[in-house]
């Protein structure tokens, strides 16, 4: 079987969760000796023509393929016209190409793709991850950039084959759209066996939390920065922050450390194992990668019940909390900071055992491949 793989790039080349989705995919395909055409992209050109994220037997089964990404200015709506431009280049790179048995199309990669299906034989299936165009926003800002995605999103959902869903909230998201629920595949990210660890470190006796993200307006930075500061100095906890977060809105305290951006994974994993409780208060998500590391990590969680959260994280491994109220995010704090040891200890120890149980990637790959099959 061979798979026509469409992506706005793939990690570590372009750094984002779908990126990363997208590296994941196309590496147990391979590792199941499933061909893969990789449709990628990148800011720059200078990539190898064998991507060495891959080993050498994966390259056996994968064909990388580049398609330049287009710049279209810096007025509203730009990135849309860009995906365009870019979604009609991916669909030209697959016509000089042979047939593929199925495309799997990440985001808005597939736009002029699905407008003309009717030129393509393969069945067709996309994945909107997040679609935090349907869901809670933090501002009026916001709002207007939601309504400029909502339109392309849901045409091109309503045009596929099969709508991939990471489950929880996103299920009722895409149905609602107009998506019969027969052509909804649900189907969660996973992580590679390497993340996980045998068992949590110690917890620390001053707890110790982490922040991983970039500086966006849907990621509650904002409201994050507010219950911190006003806690520090009644409470004994540190924060430690990993992204790329400006200095003017940093909290100025010793118990309080900012790492920048970082994409080396060993010292991604060497922060998140000496923390004790990750904090995830996001406006709108999908199924958030960083969680399942942290869970991997042998972290304690608190984050918003928004996407597929909730399939990652309940009362036996954290706190959920509702986005944009800065008093559960306050309470959920003061209860870990309070937590007996052992109770933490559980709920740490809780957070690896649900990775091994549902966020395998070997395990996750199958069920994609056993849907794949049915449709083609």
């Amino acid at each position: 079987m061979k798979i026509a793989l469409f992506t706005d790039g793939i990690y570590p080349y372009v750094i984002g969760g779908m990126q990363k989705h997208s590296f994941y995919l196309a590496k147990y395909f391979a590792l199941n000796k499933i061909h893969v055409d990789l449709y990628h992209t990148a800011a720059f050109n200078a990539l190898p023509q064998e991507l060495d994220c891959f080993t050498q037997e994966e390259n056996k089964y994968i064909t990388p393929i580049f398609v330049p990404y287009p710049e279209k200015g810096k007025f509203p709506g730009h990135y849309i016209r860009e995906m365009y431009a870019y979604s009609e280049a991916l669909f030209e790179a697959y016509e000089q190409k042979s047939f593929a048995d199925f495309i799997y199309v990440q985001g808005l990669c597939g736009m002029y793709l699905l407008e003309n299906k009717n030129k393509v034989k393969s069945k067709v299936g996309i994945n909107f991850h997040g679609l935090e165009m349907f869901q809670k926003v933090a501002d009026f800002k916001s709002r207007l950039q939601q309504f400029m995605f909502k339109g392309p999103v849901r045409k091109s959902m309503r045009n596929a084959d099969i709508v991939f869903s990471l489950g929880g909230k996103l299920t009722e998201i895409i149905a609602d759209q107009g998506i019969a629920k027969s052509k909804i595949i649900q189907i969660p990210i996973g992580l590679d066996e390497s993340w996980i660890r045998t068992q949590p470190a110690k917890t620390n006796s001053i707890r110790k939390f982490v922040f991983v993200g970039r500086y966006e307006r849907r990621k509650g930075i904002e409201e994050l920065t507010s219950v911190v500061e006003q806690m520090l100095s009644a409470e004994k906890f540190s924060f430690e922050f990993i992204g790329n977060i400006d200095n003017e809105k940093k909290i100025k305290s010793d118990n309080v450390k900012y790492h920048g951006s970082i994409s080396d994974v060993s010292t991604i994993k060497a922060i998140l194992t000496d923390a004790d409780i990750l904090v995830c208060p996001s406006y709108s998500e999908g199924m958030p990668t960083v969680i399942l590391e942290a869970m991997a990590s042998g972290l304690a969680i608190i984050a918003s019940g928004v996407g597929a959260v909730a399939e990652q994280v309940d009362a036996t491994n954290g706190i959920i909390i509702s986005p944009g109220n800065t008093e559960e995010l306050k309470k959920a704090i003061l209860s870990l900071i309070h937590i007996p040891e052992r109770d933490l200890m559980n709920l740490k120890s809780n957070s690896i055992y649900k990775i091994k149980q549902k966020f395998l990637w070997d395990k996750i790959i199958l069920k994609t491949i056993e849907e794949i099959k049915k449709i083609t």
